[in-house]
């Protein structure tokens, strides 16, 4: 079959497209035929090469979700999956592929009215915004900042805040046009990449919610309210700086807090609901998934591409 590798860490050229044998599905998991496939932030760290240390190696096959049908089970899986259109969480690999496998407890069943594309666009971010807001403890009346919303997570976490009785939904992004698409999600304030806005942006926020990190980091943390709290879901923009945190200590007065969140420290079984939710209410048409582009999965570094180059307003999905 056809997959995505990792032929050399660093820019998208490095990314190659590979026949590897397909993979039999283990005691406990279910083999997928991919139709689509959800081009991530992480995919492009992994892919430059930052998390090395967490055993990332070149050869490594990319992708962390996927949609497709069941094509066949392993032993203690219910055979009643066979043929079912399914959403699934592969791990931090083997989703740019035509087929793909995946545990069975990261497997949830599709509504029929909702296409692999807005399934692998909403079923990881969908999550990760859920519980990010959660973590950050936020509430009715409350400001927050979105920051890098044009990405799925930050798209969702602007709608769900503003479902949930926002005060103010802040964002940041790169262009008024992509602030305008914001705006009609749910987006009260727009600022740019910088944190800067026009006459009538907010002095601070209670929460911030940041899938950039990076080396602006700091900036940000300046913008919290007292009792402010500042959650971390993603470093698409690098590692921060290593002092970031003698700003909290400079701001010890104002009892700031600082969180990274990451999905995986959430019960399976509470991420599949709060999946399945997202899923029936985006089949209503109660919350909006961004689609930027389907592209065919052999045009993987393309994808890559223009994520670096910050043209994507969504998730771009692979289909094999």
């Amino acid at each position: 079959m056809k997959a995505v590798v990792i032929r050399r860490f660093g820019d998208p050229d490095g990314l190659e497209v590979v026949d590897v044998p397909v993979p039999v599905p283990g005691p406990g998991q279910v083999q997928i035929a991919t139709e689509a496939i959800g081009v991530g932030g992480v995919d492009a760290v992994i892919r430059r090469g930052a998390l090395g240390a967490y055993g990332f190696r070149e050869g490594h096959l990319l992708g962390s979700e996927v949609a497709g049908r069941v094509a066949a089970v392993g032993e203690g899986v219910d055979a009643s999956w066979l043929g079912r259109r399914v959403w699934a969480f592969t791990g931090l690999s083997g989703g740019y592929a035509e087929r793909a496998v995946a545990a069975v407890e990261d497997v949830l069943a599709l509504p029929d009215d909702l296409s692999g594309a807005d399934a692998v666009t909403l079923g990881g971010s969908g999550v990760v915004a859920h519980f990010a807001l959660e973590r950050a403890r936020f509430g009715p009346g409350q400001t927050v900042l979105v920051r890098g919303a044009a990405g799925s997570i930050g798209i969702t976490a602007v709608q769900l805040a503003a479902r949930r009785g926002a005060g103010a939904v802040a964002v940041t992004t790169s262009s008024e046009k992509r602030g305008a698409r914001l705006r009609d999600l749910g987006a009260t304030h727009v600022l740019d990449r910088a944190g800067e806005g026009g006459p009538d942006t907010l002095a601070g926020f209670d929460v911030v919610i940041d899938a950039v990190a990076g080396p602006l980091l700091p900036r940000f943390l300046d913008k919290l309210n007292a009792n402010g709290r500042f959650v971390v879901v993603g470093v698409v923009g690098g590692p921060p700086p290593a002092d970031f945190g003698m700003r909290l200590m400079g701001a010890f007065r104002r009892s700031l807090s600082f969180a990274t969140f990451s999905a995986d420290t959430v019960p399976a079984a509470d991420r599949q609901a709060v999946r399945a939710s997202q899923f029936a209410d985006a089949t209503r048409g109660d919350l909006r998934t961004v689609v930027h582009a389907v592209l065919p999965l052999d045009r993987a570094a393309l994808a890559h591409r223009q994520m670096d180059a910050g043209q994507v307003f969504g998730r771009v999905v692979l289909a094999p």
